[in-house]
């Protein structure tokens, strides 16, 4: 026994060895930033952003939860180019190295382009703009004033997200080695990423890679037959698997019952456990006490004559109790944030700035990390003139498509823009948090406030999704920055990577959203494609024009209730001793299940009973093999999304509607 002991213990300090020989051996051979970039590697990020764009429009037009998935994209990226190397070396073809940059690089790239797909506002401000939403909203509520709509157009959301999206990138580019290197902030996800990307380029890596690329293919086979089997059983309203009464009907008729998505149940997987059971908390207090009982007082609390539709009937309980929760969990996390900005900035101010980054007692590693990273400079006058040209762009541009925002006001956002963009990146980097929809919120709030009630709405919309996209392109850029400082990519190259992913996700997002828009009936809130934050977002906007004349009777009371619940909740999670604190749920999860339903929240639960159950059973194979199972689960189901879509637009509809009928009494 002891024997062995030693066999593994110097098994391990042999490979431990090989990892820091083979991680010197690439600090000296580095590539020129310009061969990072490769042919391949964009059209590896093409195919793995189109894929992932499908995949979360999908998230965004159903639930609006998305899964953080940039260590699933490294995986891809990872399976991808090793594989063709490897096919190109068997047939006798002389092929460049795979390194860990040109990884990186793919990763960025392909991030980039779906963040756009996620960001875009295609499930929250921009589809709050079209006829369905405004007419959902109110045509008789006083501040969504009549003909306040823009029905979505692939040419102006297209022109749109290019005039927006790039100006986030150059915001904070003269303020990398500061927040990387001087305040060695640690970005969580941008170093999770790097850890994953270096784990697979060293000796033991290669093995490891093999058992999750097995493991990836064979589920994500079986889940795209499975969205393949489903398909001829879903002929009609409310047919298939996906409307399968799991608990009985009656439970059926409030929405709790399993759907059988594979997507969902792999993003239960990625989340936490935390996350998936503050959605099944939200769904039984909405779906199981709350909307039952509201609408047992219809005729008392709203008029009997009111469409359940209507703003002014129960939907508007669902809609503004899910906001409460919202602003509530966003005012709490950016406070917070602001407050952990605020005191690290001024510990830091107190230092001598020579100590903040003292490289005399770093490790060699760390110093030619930092050495790469501050030779790759992108020059001052570059960010600069990037941002000035494309902010002047955008002041002409966006008040010629939305005349409600002037452009004054757009002027005053990008003069803001980066010092917003600093304290959310900032924030990120300490606690891994993004705030820009926070950020967004508050200028949705402002703007349909000043624009009044003819232009309220659209202006507080657009100028949401102007300032939310700077915010939000400039703190992942960061992130990235961080990966690439870890995995010794050169700044500049991770900069043109994350421009040229950017610009194919502007080209991208809008064409897989209209493949949703064409296909489905987006916007039903009886459908699958509900889009709730379309919903939210523009009640929001009106919220900020008309005050709180726009709720129901009673609202205010319960709004009250649930913005200090989501307060409370969060002050006492971040106070309590942890063992208590990692059961405190989240209001932000709670919240989507009060517009969308419990379903989504069974299935995600689900993800997490699977992953339990293999820690308990496994816990090393799970820790290796989950990210994997679960990339399956979603890129499987999230590809048949492609076919199903273009038979539903060749009017070719499924032969079977299976659904379940009460059984009929003697």
């Amino acid at each position: 026994m002891g024997n062995m002991n030693m066999e593994e213990s110097n098994e391990i300090e042999r490979e431990d060895m090989e990892e820091v020989q083979q991680e010197q051996e690439d600090i000296k051979r580095i590539t020129p930033w310009t061969k990072q970039i490769t042919f391949r590697g964009i059209v590896a990020s093409l195919v793995i952003g189109v894929i992932y764009s499908v995949i979360v429009m999908k998230l965004n037009l159903t639930t609006g939860l998305v899964p953080n998935l940039n260590v699933s994209a490294a995986l891809l990226a990872f399976v991808l180019l090793r594989s063709w190397t490897k096919l190109l070396k068997k047939a006798g073809i002389a092929c460049a190295p795979f390194t860990r940059q040109e990884n990186t690089i793919i990763q960025t790239c392909a991030v980039a382009c779906y963040s756009i797909a996620v960001g875009g506002g295609f499930g929250s401000y921009l589809l709050g703009l079209n006829k369905k939403t405004y007419e959902q909203a109110g045509v008789d509520t006083q501040g969504n004033s009549p003909g306040t709509y823009k029905e979505p157009g692939i040419g102006w959301m297209t022109g749109f997200l290019f005039v927006v999206s790039f100006v986030g990138l150059l915001a904070l580019v003269p303020l990398r080695k500061i927040m990387i290197i001087d305040y060695k902030l640690t970005y969580p996800s941008g170093t999770a990423t790097a850890v994953l990307i270096n784990g697979f380029h060293t000796p033991k890596g290669d093995n490891m890679a093999k058992k999750q690329v097995n493991g990836f293919l064979r589920v994500f086979s079986i889940s795209f037959l499975w969205g393949f089997f489903q398909w001829f059983y879903s002929g009609g309203e409310k047919c298939g698997f996906s409307q399968f009464p799991t608990f009985g009907l009656k439970a059926w008729t409030q929405t709790f019952y399993f759907d059988f998505s594979m997507t969902y149940i792999g993003a239960g997987m990625i989340c936490s456990h935390l996350v998936n059971l503050s959605l099944l908390l939200g769904a039984v207090l909405s779906w199981g006490i709350m909307w039952p009982l509201i609408g047992d007082r219809k005729g008392d609390w709203f008029p009997k004559a009111l469409p359940e539709s209507s703003m002014k009937s129960l939907n508007g309980y669902k809609v503004f109790i899910a906001i409460a929760l919202l602003l509530g969990d966003g005012l709490y996390n950016f406070l917070k944030i602001l407050y952990f900005t605020g005191r690290s900035m001024y510990t830091r101010l107190k230092k001598n700035p020579k100590t903040i980054s003292d490289d005399k007692n770093q490790p060699l590693d760390d110093l030619k990390r930092n050495e790469v990273f501050v030779r790759e400079s992108i020059p001052l006058w570059v960010a600069c003139t990037g941002y000035t040209f494309f902010s002047i762009i955008s002041v002409i541009v966006i008040p010629l498509m939305f005349p409600e925002l002037k452009w004054y006001y757009v002027v005053v956002a990008y003069i803001l823009a980066p010092s917003l963009s600093f304290c959310n990146a900032y924030g990120a980097g300490l606690t891994d948090m993004n705030m820009a929809y926070n950020y967004g919120k508050v200028a949705l709030f402002v703007l349909a406030a000043l624009a009044g009630k003819d232009s309220g709405v659209v202006a507080g919309l657009v100028g949401c999704g102007l300032i939310k996209s700077i915010v939000s392109i400039s703190s992942d850029l960061m992130h990235d920055f961080k990966t690439g400082h870890l995995t010794l990519t050169s700044p500049r190259s991770m900069l043109v990577s994350q421009a040229i992913g950017t610009a194919i996700g502007c080209v991208v997002a809008p064409l897989t959203f209209f493949l949703f828009y064409r296909a489905f009936d987006v916007g039903n809130p009886d459908g699958e494609y509900k889009a709730p934050y379309a919903l939210i977002y523009r009640n929001m906007a009106i919220l900020g024009v008309e005050g709180f004349s726009a709720l129901p009777e009673h609202c205010l009371q319960l709004c009250y209730g649930f913005f200090a619940f989501a307060i409370a909740a969060n002050l006492v999670r971040d106070v309590s001793p942890k063992k208590v604190g990692k059961w405190i749920p989240l209001p932000m999860a709670m919240a989507v299940p009060f517009l969308v339903g419990a379903y989504f929240a069974i299935d995600m639960c689900v993800g997490s009973l699977i992953v339990f159950v293999w820690h308990k059973l496994n816990s090393k194979k799970a820790g290796l093999m989950v990210p994997a199972v679960a990339s399956g689960l979603i890129c499987g189901d999230g590809l048949w999304i492609l076919p199903s879509s273009i038979l539903a637009l060749a009017k070719i509809n499924p032969p079977i509607c299976m659904n379940f009928l009460p059984s009929k009494k003697a």
